[in-house]
């Protein structure tokens, strides 16, 4: 009787109380060249957002009073077929402010019912068909912003006098990160980019994006020069033991690096690993315990 009480509160806990407590965490990397003005990153993830989830569109909204410099945007945007128009307002504070993007499935198709215990046995698997969202909307919303798409490609800009270069990746949980481009679309970026011919300003920025960190793409990111990856997906376990940490990964990146900064190496070479909890869960699986839905503020300085 005792146990079945623990295990109900538990749930009614984490059910209808932690996966509300939305939270900011901070970190900072000191990356830019000596002298370099400071960039505040205001990283996205897994909002999985539905309709009717007013609290955490307006509290995502409030997040502007951080007057970031740019957005990284790691994908699972939407959490319902109705919901393009309930993240359209939720992002309009941050038009206009430099932005990136890569998208998860759950930009591509909505939530199906899953069996929670299935993620015991390794990254979870599409088993139906599920119904499509319309990412060409989402899409244009995004550009619209002023965010660019590195889905699968390159892009670089100039923020606050720093060179950003950035590349990224399709939903690597899905199979369609085409890491074999990005050789390619890392030289065609550097032969056009703007300050292509000015050897004298600072050496640019390798910052790296991916909904799923699986390891084939944190390697590939490294060997390819990423400074800084950001990934979303695990939610951070959703479900953590104290003293333990997360139960599951939902693809094959080290428990230990499931959220959080950390770093990741490769053939000699590291960089700076951050791994959102995200700020949702999908309809079908609504609760978290000892791990609260998360935004992260990194603040890159000299």
């Amino acid at each position: 009787m005792v146990g079945a009480a623990v295990g109900l509160g538990t749930f009614a806990w984490g059910s209808l109380v932690e996966r509300n407590r939305f939270t900011v965490r901070h970190e900072v990397l000191p990356i830019l060249e000596p002298g370099s003005r400071s960039l505040t990153i205001l990283h996205l993830s897994d909002l999985h957002l539905a309709p009717w989830q007013s609290e955490k569109q307006e509290w995502v909204r409030g997040l502007s009073v951080y007057e970031p410099d740019l957005i990284v945007n790691t994908g699972d945007n939407v959490g319902h077929v109705d919901a393009h128009a309930a993240l359209e307002y939720t992002l309009e504070p941050f038009r206009d402010v430099a932005g990136v993007f890569v998208h998860g499935s759950n930009d591509y198709y909505g939530p199906t019912p899953k069996n929670p215990l299935a993620y015991f046995g390794g990254p979870s698997k599409a088993h139906r068909t599920p119904t499509a969202l319309d990412i060409g909307r989402m899409e244009s919303f995004f550009t619209g912003l002023g965010w660019l798409d590195l889905n699968n490609t390159a892009r670089a800009i100039e923020v606050r006098g720093s060179r950003l270069e950035f590349f990224g990746v399709n939903d690597a949980h899905r199979g369609w990160d085409r890491l074999d481009r990005l050789p390619g679309a890392l030289d065609d970026m550097r032969e056009n980019v703007g300050w292509q011919d000015d050897r004298g300003g600072p050496e640019p920025i390798g910052i790296a994006l991916t909904h799923a960190p699986y390891q084939r793409v944190l390697n590939s990111f490294v060997t390819n020069g990423a400074d800084v990856i950001f990934g979303g997906h695990t939610h951070g376990g959703q479900v953590r033991v104290p003293g333990y940490g997360a139960l599951v990964t939902n693809c094959d990146i080290p428990r230990s690096k499931v959220s959080g900064l950390s770093t990741w190496s490769h053939a000699r070479r590291t960089a700076h690993l951050e791994i959102s909890a995200g700020l949702g869960t999908s309809i079908y699986a609504p609760v978290r315990f000892d791990c609260r839905p998360e935004a992260v503020v990194v603040t890159l300085t000299a």
